[in-house]
């Protein structure tokens, strides 16, 4: 396993206040390119990722804006939309109850039809994924798969898939046993299936703040108890308030993203990741990592999991395929450290067991060779698609309207201005054929009130340009509240 060295995000921060500097004397003016990433690697000696962070950092504040396939730019912006990084919550303190099914199933539901333009889905457009390969490799692996078989591969699943998710492991320096792997129905049943290993009724979880509502639905279906912690839009969740709540309310885990987290697009550096498993394990507190969007990153290195970072077998690290290969075909796995008996046994009181045809013609397809070239595909497709909503929305929503764009994944997190109603926002929005999804479903307080999350994940056009102007106009026209439901974020 290896470790990384952290002079980068010194550098990163550097180079990104040198070019503020010059922004601020009036040497790089409003509409001036700033030198492309290549010409920045040659000229100061740095890395592709390092020159991103910090273009990504100034743009977050406000000061350059990237143009698809153009670079990056100067901003000038005297007025509108502040693309400026936003502040981090202000939770309440405490454990609270979660009751948010009914919301986020009505907010689902109303958004299925296939003529809305999809900026609330979860999923990115199925034209990005090979599905033709997969069908193929279903077909061959059937006509492969013995009697046996469908015996043998009950949990923890089947085993050739099991070894290429561990080969993928080792290439990122996790030494991680083929025997750890369980394999789920996508990786929302090994979130579950880590989260009943580790809580019961009436235990408290801590989860970020905001948090996927993915999170919520398990922790109200299971009768456990909230406790949300100040997460920053870039870095993650605060550390120093997570080991405050840990001492006071003694939590029984954590439920995290420390990857492209979800709705915020917050990558926590992999120094803070080290931090968050030490002080966990101080603490002796399992980790429940949610890491579906780490194959979504930008520049040539995947960011490493909290995972990689754990000892002591206390980081229960689950992912799937959905988001990066196959939606439908629902396989996802957990690697839950030292729980990874006790998860397969739930697995196998529960579910029993995902298809054994779908494992092992995914199985075929990663033994086939591919899978590298499609993920830098889909990778490049988001990023150009990130781009051209992040423009979308900083020419056409008004002002008061603050967003940050993420280093990987699919979705934008909007800070729309001060008294915007977010849900009914997504009701006036699906009335002209437009889904979003409203903040107050990512908290257990329905907070957020005046945020929304867009998606990315559709390939850019005529129809989704329009729709973001139509966004715009229903913010501009929406009538405000006195205030803000909590601190922005």
């Amino acid at each position: 396993m290896r470790d990384r060295p952290t002079v980068a995000s010194t550098r990163y921060e550097l180079l990104a206040r040198e070019l503020e500097q010059q922004i601020a004397a009036g040497v790089l003016r409003p509409g001036d390119r700033l030198p492309s990433v290549r010409q920045t690697c040659a000229s100061r000696g740095l890395s592709p990722s390092t020159v991103f962070q910090a273009y990504y950092l100034l743009e977050s504040r406000g000061l350059v804006r990237a143009a698809p396939r153009s670079g990056y730019f100067v901003a000038a912006r005297p007025g509108g939309v502040l693309l400026a990084e936003p502040q981090t919550s202000e939770p309440q303190s405490g454990s609270q109850a979660v009751e948010v099914n009914d919301l986020i199933y009505a907010i689902l539901g109303s958004a299925r039809a296939r003529d809305i333009v999809p900026f609330g889905s979860a999923f990115p457009s199925p034209t990005l994924f090979p599905l033709d390969r997969l069908r193929r490799a279903l077909v061959s692996s059937t006509r492969r798969l013995e009697p046996w078989n469908m015996v043998e591969d009950l949990p923890p699943g089947n085993l050739r898939l099991k070894r290429e998710i561990a080969k993928r492991y080792l290439r990122q320096g996790l030494a991680i046993a083929t025997d750890e792997i369980v394999l789920t129905h996508g990786a929302m049943e090994a979130l579950n299936l880590c989260l009943n290993a580790v809580a019961r009724a009436g235990d408290a979880v801590v989860v970020e703040s905001p948090t996927f509502y993915v999170a919520l639905q398990a922790l109200q279906r299971l009768g456990l108890r909230a406790i949300e912690v100040p997460t920053h839009c870039r870095e993650g969740i605060d550390l120093g308030r997570l080991e405050q709540v840990i001492e006071l309310y003694r939590p029984k885990a954590c439920w995290l993203m420390t990857t492209f987290q979800n709705p915020l697009g917050s990558l926590m550096p992999e120094t803070k990741k080290r931090d968050l498993v030490a002080l966990l394990a101080r603490h002796d507190l399992p980790l429940i990592e949610d890491d579906v969007y780490s194959e979504l990153y930008e520049g040539n290195a995947a960011p490493l999991p909290a995972k990689a970072y754990d000892r002591r077998g206390l980081v229960l690290h689950c992912s799937s395929f959905s988001k990066c290969l196959a939606p439908g075909y629902r396989v996802g796995w957990a690697a839950p450290g030292q729980l990874a008996r006790e998860v397969e046994r739930l697995k196998l009181m529960t579910s029993l067991s995902g298809s054994i045809p779908v494992q092992a013609a995914l199985a075929e397809y990663l033994q086939e060779g591919g899978y590298d070239r499609h993920l830098r595909s889909l990778r490049q497709s988001l990023q150009v698609q990130r781009d051209s909503l992040f423009d979308a929305v900083s020419r056409h929503f008004p002002d008061g309207t603050r967003v940050v764009r993420p280093a990987g994944g699919y979705f934008v997190w909007v800070e729309l201005p001060v008294g915007v109603d977010a849900m009914a926002l997504h009701r006036a929005a699906l009335a002209q054929s437009i889904s979003l999804a409203p903040g107050p479903m990512f908290s257990p307080r329905a907070e957020f009130q005046n945020h929304i999350r867009l998606t990315c994940g559709q390939h850019w056009n005529e129809a989704l340009e329009r729709a973001t102007r139509t966004l715009a106009r229903l913010v501009n026209d929406a009538p405000r509240t006195d205030a803000p439901s909590q601190t922005p974020i």
